[in-house]
């Protein structure tokens, strides 16, 4: 996925002056060989505000543009959080743990320096990252870092990302509407364009001669179908999306598109645009439906963390009783509150489904071509059960005075079948009853969730939490009760 950036990060020992120098570069070499992967060593300890500066230029000098800053021993409170005002990128601040036992002359007292470090920190209003227990062994302080680097990948690409948007939300959808004031506070850009901007687009793109070419690879992926005519129509669309990003983006590095695709769109353009929509998420772009802004940005923020295809679905359905009897009672600890099953009409990348197969939109052929034996311009889903495993349910969302607030759970896909269209599939969130009255309804979510593979909870919370959202939401124990719970309901 070329779409985000790339993390070069590096690494900064610091040292207070009344403590030995070589104490903080000797722990900093250990980092440096337990890390196992990319990670420039910076050769200048920080101990002084001009060793700061010059701590600086060395690594913009080698293209770092991620920061660990390692408190070898206690640190110098001042140059030290500097660095996090003066890096242009996201920072982490770790510190050594006491290592071969030398409480003498090798003890550091870094455990000590990490609050001063935090109280500056704060006394400078300047953001960085923290992990839970950010004091460790040369290997611990590896694996933190290791951590550290999806969201450092997140926050570079949210400084360099374009939303483009086509066509105001459908009627009676104003849950994809929320003000853009939080994009802009984030670092977001934003194109707003009319579907009509988009269907003259399109429309200069019939004949493109690349046009057979896409639709031979569209073929191969989804392989025979009854409704596989449409491809031309597709792939000019895919085609009239890729030409506009890369015209469009400006001074940006990374897209994503939140675009209408009903009720117009099927008479106007002739199809549905789930198949492309799919698509080109799967290669790092995510086009999110109905012209969620905030559902393509919460799209966006998965691929960063996981580096790894995400989609949006409508938290659609319970789970019919017959189903969780026979499929998942006797099978699963689930109680059937903790279920429901997440829908689209067909816009999940192949790798996340089951038997991806083309289909139609079953919703909207019984309103544009009620009469009609064969769909024609509601072809276009990609359609199949969602592949089972681990999951992260999320979003991040303005609410109506444009104040940014986020939720995230982590449940799974269960290996149930669905019996149902579209792409679709049963998920299981612990506690999922009472997170759907005191999170997704009492604060006022959305029906659209972002779900991404993995249980990737832990780098979004703090993700959020970096980026200064104070309103994160997430499912509860049943003995912790929600903010506004009724102590008395049962």
């Amino acid at each position: 996925m070329q779409n985000m950036a790339n993390v070069h990060m590096g690494l900064v020992a610091v040292s207070r002056d009344c403590f030995p120098i070589t104490l903080s570069e000797k722990r900093r070499k250990a980092v440096k060989k337990a890390y196992d992967g990319e990670l420039y060593e910076c050769p200048v300890t920080v101990e002084s505000e001009m060793d700061m500066r010059n701590a600086l230029k060395d690594l913009a000098r080698h293209g770092v543009n991620a920061l660990v800053v390692y408190l070898g021993n206690f640190g110098p409170e001042t140059a030290e959080t500097l660095l996090a005002k003066y890096f242009d990128g996201p920072v982490m601040y770790v510190a050594a743990a006491e290592g071969d036992g030398d409480l003498y002359d090798g003890r550091g007292d870094a455990f000590c320096g990490m609050l001063n470090c935090s109280y500056n920190l704060h006394l400078r209003s300047l953001k960085a990252h923290i992990p839970e227990y950010p004091v460790g062994s040369d290997r611990e302080i590896a694996a933190m870092i290791e951590e550290f680097i999806p969201l450092a990948r997140a926050v570079l690409s949210l400084k360099q990302l374009k939303i483009i948007s086509f066509g105001p939300r459908p009627q009676d959808f104003l849950a994809c509407n929320a003000p853009i004031q939080g994009l802009f506070d984030l670092g977001v850009e934003i194109e707003e364009n009319s579907e009509l901007d988009l269907l003259v687009a399109y429309n200069k793109h019939a004949g493109d001669e690349r046009i057979p070419a896409l639709v031979e690879e569209m073929s191969k992926e989804i392989g025979s179908s009854p409704y596989e005519g449409i491809l031309p129509r597709l792939a000019q669309y895919e085609l009239t999306l890729l030409d506009w990003a890369e015209a469009h983006k400006g001074d940006r590095s990374y897209v994503a598109f939140a675009n209408k695709c009903w009720p117009a769109f099927q008479t106007e353009f002739k199809f549905v645009p789930c198949y492309v929509n799919s698509r080109l998420t799967s290669r790092g772009i995510p086009v999110s439906c109905e012209v969620d802004i905030y559902g393509a940005l919460s799209e966006y923020l998965g691929l960063c963390v996981t580096d790894h295809p995400v989609t949006l679905l409508d938290i659609n359905n319970t789970v019919p009783a017959p189903v969780y009897e026979q499929h998942i009672r006797t099978h699963r600890s689930y109680r059937n509150d903790d279920l429901f099953m997440g829908f689209h009409c067909g816009n999940t990348s192949c790798s996340l489904l089951r038997n991806p197969h083309m289909g139609y939109q079953l919703i909207m052929k019984r309103g544009l071509e009620p009469d009609a034996k064969e769909p024609d311009i509601t072809r276009g889903t990609l359609e199949g059960d969602l592949i089972s495993g681990p999951v992260t349910i999320y979003r991040l969302q303005s609410n109506a005075r444009g104040e940014l607030k986020a939720y995230v759970a982590e449940g799974e896909v269960l290996d149930v079948p669905t019996n149902s269209f579209g792409s679709i599939g049963i998920i299981g969130i612990e506690g999922m009853a009472r997170f759907y009255r005191y999170v997704l309804l009492r604060k006022a979510y959305p029906h659209h969730a972002a779900l991404a593979y993995g249980h990737a909870g832990k780098t979004l919370f703090s993700l959020f939490s970096y980026l200064g959202i104070e309103d994160i939401a997430f499912n509860r124990k049943e003995e912790q009760l929600y903010e506004g719970e009724n102590p008395f309901k049962r």
